[in-house]
C-alpha cells in the first residue's frame, strides 16, 4: 500500500498569546503617548516662564479681591477714558487707539481677569461680575472719575451696566461695535462651550497651539511691538479656559444688559462696522442709539468689528470727540 508523506497544519498562535501580543502593542502605544504628553507639558510650562520673563506687563496689577487685576494708562487730563475690549480680548490690541487718544486726555485700557496679564476670578464670568470688578479697580488705583467709558463688542455690555450701577462715576459713554440685547428675544440660562474650546484648552497645555501660532494668526494686525506679547498670553490654556467661561456667560451678560432700558441725558457715542454688516447687528446698534436722549452715531467706513485693529483712527476719533463734548 502506498504512504503519503504527512501533511503539516499550519501553525497558528494560541488566543493566550494573541492577546497578550496586543496588550504588549498596546501598552507601548500608551506608553509613547503618555511620555510625548508629559513632554509637551513640560515644554509648555517652560516656554510660558520664558514668556513672562521676555514680556511682563506694561501696567500695574491691583488687587482687587483675591485676584489682581491689569491696568495700563497713559496721557494726562481729564476726564480720564477706561476701554474694555470684546470677548476673549484684553489690552493689547487696544494700544494704536490708546496712542491717539492720549494725545489729548489720560486713557487707560485693563485686561478682564483670566485675560492678558490679569490673574484668573470667580465664576460667573458675565457682565454685572466684570462691571463691580472694574469699579473695585478704578476705585483702588486711585483713578479720578467721572469716566468716560469705552467698551468694545462684549465689553459694551459691561460698561452698559456699569453706567446704570455707578452713574456718579460716568461722564459719558462710548459703545463702539457693542453687542445689543434684542428686546424680548428668549435666552437661554446658560451658553454652551464652544465645541472647540476644550479641544483647544488640551491643545494649549500641550504646546500645540504655541507650535501653530504663526499660521493660526494670533497676532495679525498687530504691529511687532505687540506681535510676541499678544502670541505668547494667547497660546495658553488659560486663555483658553477664560474664553470658555466668558462664551458661557454671553446669555446672561446680554440679559442684565437688557436690563438697563435708559441711562437718561448720558452723553453717548454708538460707533459701528462700515463693512460686512448685516441686518440683525445693524438693528442691534440702532437699538443702541434709543438708550440716551443725547446720542451721536459714527460710522467706522473702513472698519470691520475689529475697529481696534481696522480703523483704530475712527475709534480713537470717536472717544476724543465725545471728551472734547464733555469738555
Amino acid at each position: 500500500m502506498t504512504q503519503f508523506p504527512a501533511v503539516r497544519s499550519p501553525s497558528v498562535r494560541p488566543p493566550t498569546a494573541r492577546r497578550a501580543s496586543l496588550l504588549r502593542r498596546l501598552t507601548l502605544s500608551a506608553g509613547l503617548l503618555a511620555g510625548v504628553t508629559l513632554l509637551g507639558a513640560c515644554n509648555e510650562t517652560r516656554a510660558e516662564q520664558a514668556d513672562a520673563r521676555a514680556y511682563p506687563p506694561p501696567g500695574r496689577l491691583v488687587d482687587v479681591g483675591g485676584f489682581r487685576l491689569h491696568l495700563e494708562c497713559a496721557g494726562s487730563g481729564a476726564p480720564t477714558v477706561v476701554i474694555d475690549a470684546g470677548l476673549g480680548a484684553w489690552s493689547t490690541p487696544w494700544h494704536a487707539v490708546q496712542g491717539l487718544v492720549a494725545g489729548t486726555t489720560r486713557v487707560c485700557t485693563y485686561d478682564r481677569a483670566g485675560l492678558g496679564y490679569s490673574e484668573p476670578g470667580p465664576l460667573p464670568r458675565d457682565a454685572a461680575h466684570f462691571a463691580a470688578e472694574l469699579h473695585t479697580l478704578l476705585h483702588r488705583a486711585a483713578l479720578p472719575g467721572p469716566y468716560v467709558l469705552a467698551g468694545h463688542s462684549l465689553g459694551g455690555l459691561t460698561m452698559r451696566v456699569y453706567a446704570q450701577r455707578y452713574p456718579q462715576d460716568v461722564a459719558g459713554l462710548a459703545l463702539l461695535e457693542s453687542m445689543s440685547p434684542q428686546p424680548g428675544a428668549a435666552a437661554p440660562t446658560a451658553a454652551s462651550d464652544t465645541p472647540g474650546l476644550p479641544l483647544l484648552k488640551l491643545a494649549a497645555r500641550l504646546g500645540l497651539v504655541r507650535l501653530l501660532s504663526g499660521p493660526l494668526g494670533l497676532s495679525a494686525g498687530l504691529p511687532a511691538r505687540d506681535a510676541g506679547p499678544a502670541t505668547a498670553l494667547a497660546v495658553t490654556d488659560r486663555y483658553f479656559q477664560t474664553l470658555s467661561d466668558e462664551t458661557a456667560g454671553i446669555p446672561a451678560s446680554l440679559a442684565q444688559a437688557g436690563e438697563v432700558t435708559t441711562l437718561g441725558d448720558l452723553p453717548l457715542t454708538v460707533l459701528s462696522r462700515g463693512r460686512n454688516a448685516v441686518p440683525a447687528w445693524t438693528a442691534g446698534q440702532a437699538r443702541l442709539l434709543t438708550l440716551s436722549s443725547r446720542t451721536t452715531q459714527v460710522t467706522a467706513h473702513h472698519s470691520g468689528h475689529n475697529v481696534e485693529l481696522d480703523e483704530p483712527q475712527a475709534a480713537a476719533d470717536a472717544i476724543v470727540a465725545l471728551v472734547r463734548q464733555l469738555r
